[in-house]
């Protein structure tokens, strides 16, 4: 489910503590978390709206909405346009109670100081990324990110000669191992990046 940053944000202070989606089924499970901009948002409750006419100016505010005409808006069954409130493609609206649920776990990752068998075990997740058609890329890319910290995605696009989205992509796997700090301009290594590219040239990887 989609949750924009400004939302999530919302959630973590506790001013947004519910979502309206246009679905056909839940697309979420009570009790299930999702990884926002904010840390981690938890699904307390999901529930049919039988009558979205009857939705107040108080359910568009705790969702993060305007006001109820925009939110009227983006849960009309002719406004199927994609959307971080509405959304398209289903015939039901859903309420979904959301609470914020904690810290991006990938935050502490990245500060570990990883032992061998971590170490190791990041060689083989990163030997499995590496093993696709177009050939190892990891250990290239988070060595350009190490020399190159805080460069805008463009220019480091440019500077690797590939194409922007498909590396932002290739680096978000790097991230969620904890190898990598995006920034709002460019990336840097995390401390457990750094970590692991001296263990690989010690070791050979």
């Amino acid at each position: 489910m989609l949750i924009s940053k400004p939302v999530a944000e919302a959630i973590r202070a506790g001013t947004v503590t519910q979502a309206f989606r246009r679905w056909d089924v839940p697309r979420v499970k009570v009790g299930g978390l999702q990884l926002t901009p904010a840390g981690l948002v938890r699904f307390d409750a999901v529930s049919h709206v039988r009558d979205p006419s009857k939705l107040t100016e108080r359910d568009a505010r705790t969702a993060g909405v305007k006001n109820l005409a925009a939110l009227q808006k983006a849960l009309s069954p002719t406004d199927r346009r994609p959307s971080a409130r509405g959304g398209r493609g289903g015939d039901k609206v859903y309420r979904i109670r959301l609470s914020w649920a904690g810290e991006d776990p990938r935050i502490a990752l990245r500060e570990k100081d990883p032992d061998d068998a971590e170490l190791d075990e990041l060689a083989t997740r990163l030997a499995r990324l590496d093993a696709r058609p177009s050939g190892a890329w990891t250990r290239d890319i988070l060595e350009w990110i190490r020399d190159n910290p805080r460069v805008v995605s463009k220019e480091l696009a440019a500077l690797r000669g590939c194409e922007l989205l498909p590396m932002k992509v290739d680096i978000r796997k790097l991230k969620a191992l904890g190898l990598t700090i995006s920034h709002e301009v460019g990336y840097e290594l995390s401390p457990r990046g750094a970590a692991y590219l001296d263990w690989a040239a010690r070791h050979g990887h």
